[in-house]
């Protein structure tokens, strides 16, 4: 049998993934609701996330999810369980050029690491790309700003 997932959810009492999708023999769709169990607001996501796509019962029906599409799905459901609201697990997975990295914890710069790196590999040119280019050089304007540190520094050197 083979299935191709539509649309993938969480719902929070009880904790679970809800699965849209379409079974490609029939061309209907179906909805699948996959309990979470065993996940508190301690447990690590991408453990639990691994363990449901690996489970033998629901494993044919999450081929085509990602790891990190039920990643992002254990996050809510673990931010939830800690009492944070649906908006702050979403915000969480925005990225924001102006935000300090160093100032957040292990589990959020996690959460932003993975998130710069799924922009980087969609916007990356591979070379089997037709408006590939090898050793692209530009030019890029750049301004000078008058600093009175650099007009006191000119004694002598």
């Amino acid at each position: 049998m083979s299935f191709e997932p539509k649309r993938c959810g969480v719902k929070f009492n009880p904790p679970a993934i809800i699965l849209i999708y379409e079974h490609k023999e029939s061309k209907t769709l179906r909805k699948r609701t996959i309990p979470v169990r065993n996940f508190s607001k301690l447990s690590d996501h991408s453990m639990a996330a691994e363990r449901l796509k690996n489970h033998p019962r629901h494993k044919a029906y999450l081929e085509g999810v990602s790891q990190g599409q039920l990643e992002k799905l254990h996050i809510i459901l673990r931010d939830h369980l800690q009492g944070f609201s649906l908006e702050h697990s979403l915000a969480s997975f925005d990225l924001d050029p102006d935000e300090d990295l160093n100032k957040l914890d292990d589990d959020r710069l996690a959460r932003k690491k993975s998130q710069m790196n799924e922009v980087y590999e969609k916007n990356r040119k591979h070379r089997d790309d037709a408006d590939f280019v090898y050793d692209l050089e530009r030019d890029f304007k750049t301004t000078q700003e008058k600093c009175s540190w650099d007009d006191d520094s000119d004694g002598g050197f």
